[in-house]
């Protein structure tokens, strides 16, 4: 973590968590669209955006190991 970084509370990573995880879900909706349509632009849109939500999923549970979570489902 750089020097100028701020520590993030583990509520707010449990936040960024859900709303970059409810992001995927108009990935999907964009996904499917772009299939229907042929739409091949779109379609490589929609991958590199789940390539954006996975890498941000990450992140954030990398953050929230890092902030010592107790939680059960992190282990």
């Amino acid at each position: 973590m750089s020097a100028t970084a701020k520590k993030k509370s583990k509520s707010s990573v449990y936040l960024s968590l859900g709303t970059t995880a409810f992001g995927a879900l108009s990935v999907v909706k964009q996904a499917r669209l772009a299939r229907e349509e042929s739409d091949t632009l779109h379609l490589v849109d929609a991958v590199i955006s789940t390539a954006k939500i996975v890498t941000g999923l990450a992140v954030l549970y990398r953050e929230l190991k890092r902030l010592g979570n107790d939680d059960v489902l992190l282990g």
